[in-house]
């Protein structure tokens, strides 16, 4: 069992493949918290930029990553979980691309990824914790109770993001939409710190063409709660 004795589903995956909708799910379906760790690194970047701090300085980025102030809350099925920083909602703002992009810049930097690690594992209590990121199971939540690797397509990645921006009336190309997640894919596969990949252990799900009931259902005959 995890460190701390509270179960730990640790949900990993590359944006866009269903893990924030699941996660959140899983985490009311079973009356646990949530962990919502990409989150951490946009806001990271937000703040950052709040401040005036360049995304290129380290060491002014460790301390923001330290001193941040955030809460997570539950919201509607089918809903991104509201995220508050310093008492603000930026729930919205940290889902552009613009901040996802610059979230990625700064998670290639080992001292910000440690500054975020304990505040991360903070996060494990009881009753359980569902942790959604790209490292849960491989460096946050090594001995997790449970570890999935969520995936999909880049295309069908790009055709999600796609119609949750029209819907939302953004205008946008399908076509920059997937060549920012190829190159997305590419830095966070090829980084030296916690690349993305599945873990040793993990059980592996293509969400490619699921509806999101079917991806919760074998998200939940993982975890052994089906």
């Amino acid at each position: 069992m995890a460190k701390g004795n509270a179960p730990v589903i640790a949900v990993d995956g590359p944006g866009g493949s269903g893990k924030g909708t699941v996660t959140q799910m899983l985490a009311k379906k079973l009356g646990w918290h949530l962990l919502d760790s990409g989150a951490l690194y946009r806001l990271t970047a937000l703040a950052a930029i709040r401040q005036n701090v360049s995304l290129d300085d380290e060491a002014e980025l460790v301390r923001v990553a330290a001193s941040l102030d955030v809460a997570f809350e539950p919201t509607p099925e089918g809903e991104p979980a509201k995220v508050i920083l310093a008492g603000e909602d930026v729930t919205s703002e940290i889902r552009t691309e613009t901040c996802g992009n610059n979230a990625s810049r700064i998670a290639v930097m080992q001292p910000v990824r440690d500054a975020l690690l304990q505040r991360q594992r903070d996060f494990q209590q009881c009753p359980g914790l569902v942790a959604d990121g790209r490292d849960m199971g491989t460096v946050v939540f090594p001995d997790a109770t449970v570890k999935i690797f969520l995936t999909a397509s880049a295309e069908e990645r790009a055709r999600r993001r796609f119609g949750q921006l029209k819907a939302a009336g953004v205008d946008v190309s399908i076509d920059a939409l997937l060549e920012e997640i190829r190159v997305r894919d590419d830095r966070d596969m090829n980084r030296s710190a916690a690349p993305l990949k599945p873990a040793d252990d993990a059980q592996v799900i293509d969400s490619t063409g699921l509806s999101i009931q079917e991806v919760l259902d074998r998200c939940m005959a993982a975890a052994g709660q089906a």
